[in-house]
């Protein structure tokens, strides 16, 4: 999995991140514990979620 830093999470469409939300949820559900791939899914679960979050809610 590629990480998303909060960086690159600020470019993304609200509908893009919660793709990435699910893709990175996958990835940490399938990854062996430790591994680098388990450790950029939880890293990017984190940036989004922080991200979505600081956003004003969608109407």
């Amino acid at each position: 999995m590629k990480l998303i830093s909060r960086f690159n999470a600020v470019s993304y469409s609200e509908t893009e991140l919660r793709g990435h939300l699910r893709q990175a949820f996958n990835a940490l559900a399938t990854a062996p514990r430790g591994s680098a791939t388990h450790r950029s899914a939880l890293l990017s679960l984190q940036a989004i979620e922080v991200e979505i979050a600081s956003r004003p809610p969608s109407r």
